[in-house]
């Protein structure tokens, strides 16, 4: 089993980056695809990103796209989102998400994954 934090979550104005980490522990991440989702306050959860286990294969929702950045560094147990030009309307909770036994090569459904984080909130102000 492994664990998921979040991290690099906070407050920025609209325009502005963050860039969020998640650390795994327990296993090794390479084991896993990882996801990025996010959820707006009222709004149900949605997919943000996703990277297969090799990075070789990167998908992004389509209001994201062009803006955010999913990589992953296997030998650190970690997984980045770098989001650059945020929007008021990108504000909610941004969850990781862990994925064993598929490789990542199409897009698995959010109910697919098998483990999440606890969630980090990101607020753009206009």
């Amino acid at each position: 089993q492994v664990q998921l934090v979040e991290s690099g979550g906070g407050l920025v104005q609209a325009g502005g980056s963050l860039r969020l980490s998640c650390a795994a522990s327990g296993r090794t991440l390479s084991n896993y695809v990882m996801g990025w989702f996010r959820q707006a306050p009222g709004k149900e959860r949605e997919f943000v990103s996703q990277i297969s286990r090799t990075g070789g294969s990167i998908y992004y929702a389509d209001s994201v796209k062009g803006r955010f950045t999913i990589s992953r560094d296997n030998a650190k147990n970690t997984v980045y989102l770098q989001m650059n030009s945020l929007k008021p309307e990108d504000t909610a909770v941004y969850y990781c998400a862990a994925d064993e036994g598929r490789n990542g090569a199409i897009r698995l459904p959010q109910n697919e994954y098998d483990y999440w984080g606890q969630g980090t909130q990101i607020t753009v102000s206009s």
